[in-house]
Parts: structure tokens; sequence; C-alpha cells
């Protein structure tokens, strides 16, 4: 039996985008989702040239921004970012701008709107997306260590089923 922990990720991933546009999110664990004391990641904190004011609000937001652009099959608009990650199109806006003055965004020209712009990431923001996915991989797969192999497939068709199901209002 292959070891289902790519498929439990991507559908966490899947999960993440799920909920009701511009409601605050909170995941169990703390106000980042890392557990009680953990804060954001490192990376989530700034870095050289960052100051206090650079730090990113809504670290998980930001996290399903990342993520939306790194799954996108081009760059996207800011309100397709917004449909992508579950917030409106001003907090997108906010995100996006956070993003860029991190240097893990980039805005470039729509080439079918030159008055309009799309979002893409840039190696910086890919680089850092790629960090992110591997420490919730890591995170899964000690979740996961007590789970049998059944429990694991069985988790993984559940979730999908449950996925497959949710409302997509």
């Amino acid at each position: 039996m292959t070891d289902p922990t790519a498929d439990l990720d991507a559908l966490l991933a899947a999960f993440a985008q799920m909920r009701p546009r511009g409601g605050p999110h909170r995941p169990h664990g703390g106000p980042h989702g890392r557990g009680p004391h953990e804060g954001p990641p490192p990376w989530m904190r700034g870095g050289p040239g960052f100051g206090p004011g650079m730090r990113m609000a809504g670290a998980p937001a930001r996290i399903r921004l990342l993520d939306a652009l790194v799954h996108a099959e081009h760059p996207l608009s800011v309100s397709e970012i917004a449909d992508a990650i579950g917030v409106d199109q001003p907090r997108a806006s906010r995100l996006v701008q956070q993003a860029v003055d991190m240097g893990l965004a980039a805005r470039e020209a729509d080439p079918d709107d030159a008055r309009r712009t799309r979002i893409a990431l840039t190696s910086e923001g890919r680089r850092r997306a790629g960090d992110f996915r591997g420490e919730r991989r890591e995170r899964l797969t000690r979740a996961l260590a007590d789970f049998t192999d059944d429990e694991r497939a069985e988790l993984v068709r559940l979730l999908g089923k449950l996925a497959a199901s949710w409302p997509r209002d």
C-alpha cells in the first residue's frame, strides 16, 4: 500500500480554502495554527530589511495566497486570488501588497488587458511556499505516525468524500 501523506496534504490544503469569504480564520492551537506558543513560522516574521511593520498580518491567509499562486496555471488577478483563498477583494489586495513588499510576489501586466495586473510568485515566494509545504508535510507525517496503513487509507477516502460533498457557495 502506498503512503497517502501526499493525498492527505492535498486534501488538507483544499480544506484550508473552503471557508466563507471575509470571515476570520483561527485554526486550533493558537492564533497562527502552530501550537499555543509557537507563533508564525520564521519566514512569516520578515527577514533582513523587514521591520516590525512588515510582520505578516494574517499568516494563514498569506499561506493560502502562496499556495494558490503555486498551484495556478498562470498568474492570477486579485479577484481570482480572493476567490481561491476565501477572502473579500480588499483583503486580497492587502495580502497581495504585503507579498509584493516582501518580495514573495510580483505584479505583471495582463497580456489581454494592459490596464489590469496579474500576480505571480517570485523565485523567493516559490521557495518559501515550498518551505511551508515541506513543514506541513513533516507535521502531517508525525500526526499520522500512530495510524495503521488501513486507517490512513480510510482517512484519505473519508476526507476525499467530504471534500467532494463540500458546498461550493
